[in-house]
């Protein structure tokens, strides 16, 4: 009897459904794939789903929940275009100050054109009701007042893993003399020189004023605009629940987590499907293995420049191995062991046996999936986070790096990186460790995506998991105010004590010239 009791409040606890409001107005390419898997979860748990997005699904989804699409119509275009004007492969040219500017400016003006957007519009001045509001954190900060206008939690996924945009929000700290910069380069398990701490410093210190000094009195400026009565973007910047890291120790060099901060990296990845016949039947055929070649979904091949595709050419046509490339447009020239495709389903083709090496720029996607199918890389960093992440993936044992940018890109270079992680077995053998420690977790990271998202509204916010430092200015937080007083004292202490040292030493030195005299006489 017990028995079918406790069954039926089991079955009566996991059908309680939250509505979760998510928005991901600028989401394109792998960041709607975060996005999108992230929401698809929740449902596949059972709860009421609203996703805001620039695309649509194009058959309805079987969930246990209720899954609609909040179409903006209009935005992927904008998207498209806006990362055609940015050139992505000539991005890295460009200053960092430059780039971020570049990068802000570009995200206010999406995040001002979603907050006008009719849909939105009309959502804002809407009497829904949601138990949680999700975002993901890329620029965007005035979205946030949407958890103010539904009065309910704020919940932000962070495409990368803890980092100095996203740890401010939650009090997480920025271990500065440790933990390296992402836009920093080094060994992560090495100590930083005094030269590479400062540089950290100074990077810090400019995302610092360019975050709440720059861009938020901007995003302060669309809130207002958007809304009537509108909150304080400050409030609201401190004001998160909890953060979602796509991020993961077996990436990531370890460092310090909040409690309201949660690793879930690699829940976007799937068991593997069954391949296209063609697809499956080139793998399968590959007696010699196969070379699977990808920049990604924002970077494209077929843009890159015409020397760089020669190289690349020449190089993969002279393997034994065959060679799957997502290349978007015919390839005069192809040789006939180079199989190109517009489109290519990259997690079930790095899940085949075959494959002995992944090419790829060195996304944060790509690099998660090669370690949880334990597939070697050569990292071909573009822009952004791709050569920090291809650094840690070189220093870990199992990639090589070439920089696109670089001066080394040559037939020659490329052919012996591509030949040494072909034939080295030393760089399977550290993959396959890693992905031995990715997949060691007790719970799959959408189950722990799920759990916590849950968990928040469960308890109406988790404001007990919030740390005391969030709100404090960054001269208390690092005790500057404190030792400015030590300083103080001790330099008051020191005074007086030379005051009354030089007093003891005048009164010594008036005896001794008194006695002196005495002596004379």
């Amino acid at each position: 009897m017990w028995k079918t009791v406790l069954v039926i409040l089991c079955v009566c606890y996991s059908v309680q459904s939250a509505r979760y409001l998510g928005l991901f107005p600028t989401s394109s390419g792998s960041h709607y794939i975060l996005d999108f898997k992230l929401m698809k979860a929740l449902a596949d748990a059972g709860h009421d789903v609203t996703f805001v997005s620039p695309t649509k699904q194009k058959e309805p989804l079987k969930t246990k929940g209720n899954f609609t699409d909040l179409e903006l119509e209009g935005f992927t275009e904008k998207i498209e275009k806006a990362m055609v004007e940015f050139n992505l492969f000539d991005m890295n040219k460009q200053s960092f100050l430059k780039m971020m500017s570049s990068m802000m400016s570009l995200f206010l003006k999406s995040t001002n054109e979603t907050l006008h957007h009719p849909k939105i519009t009309q959502l804002l001045n809407s009497n829904e009701k949601y138990d949680a509001v999700i975002m993901e954190h890329f620029q965007n900060d005035a979205l946030r007042v949407f958890s103010a206008v539904f009065n309910c939690p704020l919940i932000i996924l962070s495409s990368l893993g803890p980092n100095s945009w996203i740890n401010p929000t939650v009090g997480n700290p920025n271990e500065i003399s440790y933990v390296r910069h992402f836009h920093a380069a080094g060994d992560p398990r090495e100590p930083m020189t005094l030269w590479e701490r400062t540089k950290n410093l100074f990077f810090h210190i400019i995302d610092h004023f360019l975050v709440l000094h720059y861009s938020l009195p901007q995003h302060q400026q669309l809130v207002n605009s958007a809304i009537k009565n509108p909150p304080n973007i400050y409030d609201l910047y401190f004001n998160a629940s909890l953060v979602l890291l796509n991020s993961h120790t077996s990436i990531y060099a370890p460092q310090p987590l909040v409690p309201s901060m949660v690793e879930i990296g690699g829940y976007h990845i799937d068991p593997p499907k069954k391949l296209p016949k063609d697809l499956q039947d080139f793998l399968d055929s590959a007696k010699d293995g196969v070379v699977y070649f990808s920049m990604g979904s924002n970077l494209k091949s077929k843009d890159m420049a015409e020397d760089k595709k020669k190289i690349f050419l020449n190089v993969l046509g002279s393997l034994k191995q065959k060679v799957i490339w997502k290349f978007e447009e015919d390839l005069p020239g192809k040789p006939s062991n180079i199989l190109i495709k517009k489109w290519l389903p990259q997690q079930d083709i790095l899940a085949h046996p075959n494959v002995r090496l992944f090419i790829t720029h060195g996304g944060l996607l790509s690099t998660t999936e090669t370690i949880y199918h334990g597939v070697p890389i050569l990292a071909i960093p573009v822009f952004g986070d791709q050569p920090a992440n291809a650094e840690r993936a070189e220093y870990a044992g199992y990639a090589l790096k070439l920089d696109y940018h670089g001066n080394d890109f040559t037939e020659e270079r490329l052919s012996y990186l591509i030949n040494e992680l072909l034939n080295n077995p030393k760089y399977r053998e550290n993959v396959q460790r890693r992905s031995k420690l990715f997949h060691d977790r007790p719970m799959t990271p959408k189950d722990t995506a799920v759990y916590w998202m849950e968990y928040v509204v469960r308890n109406n916010g988790a404001r007990h998991l919030r740390v005391g430092g969030i709100n404090i200015p960054w001269y208390q937080y690092y005790l500057v105010d404190v030792m400015l007083l030590v300083t103080v004292m001790l330099s008051l202490i020191l005074y007086v004590v030379i005051i009354v040292v030089s007093r003891i030493c005048r009164k010594l030195r008036g005896k001794v010239h008194h006695a002196k005299k005495l002596k004379k006489h």
